[in-house]
């Protein structure tokens, strides 16, 4: 039996190869289509990208370390037909051991020029899937009312004394991709 979360509820998982999934539905009538974008962050114990290429999005599929396999872009999300729109595959015993956190972010592309935000899209959620037993483990869905945010955090994988354990966040953000990375990230960024 899956577990319902709330926001900020944590549950310690138990399992290493799991599925991330992600999904939404998109206001019709808006003039333009959605194009949101699942992303994975794996940051370490200062809160950092251990490097460009953990950055796992659309034009990054795979993390370096074979942990992080993202599914690909659906930049309608109509393609999933009442499935995740996006997904991450993972498998927690490849993963970098500098690792101690993975964000799960969704971000709107070209939200400015569509003035579009999360206030305009409905069902959102993330969801933990066994790799195994292909059963559902949680689920978060977002019921806030993000009428300006434009990039949500939707949750996170970490690490506490040598266990991974799952938190659903909820925290939104008015941003772009380009945000989360100049936020996680230690080098700079050259625009």
């Amino acid at each position: 039996m899956a577990i319902n979360l709330q926001k900020g509820q944590k549950i310690e998982l138990g399992l290493t190869k799991m599925t991330i999934g992600l999904g939404w539905d998109p206001n019709e009538g808006t003039g333009h289509a959605f194009d949101l974008d699942a992303s994975a962050i794996m940051i370490d114990s200062d809160r950092k990208l251990i490097g460009d290429e953990y950055f796992v999005f659309y034009n990054n599929l795979n993390s370096p370390d074979g942990a992080l396999t993202h599914t690909g872009d659906d930049p309608d999300g109509k393609s999933s037909d009442g499935d995740d729109d996006e997904a991450i595959v993972i498998d927690l015993e490849k993963v970098d051991p500098r690792v101690e956190e993975i964000l799960f972010v969704v971000t709107i592309e070209d939200f400015e020029r569509r003035k579009q935000n999360f206030g305009m899209v409905r069902n959102s959620y993330i969801r933990v899937v066994d790799n195994n037993s292909h059963q559902e483990i949680a689920k978060y869905e977002l019921d806030e009312d993000f009428s300006i945010e434009t990039g949500v955090e939707f949750g996170r994988l970490y690490k506490r004394n040598g266990s991974w354990k799952f938190e659903a966040s909820g925290i939104g953000y008015r941003a772009d991709l380009a945000f989360f990375l100049e936020k996680y990230y230690k080098g700079q960024i050259i625009k």
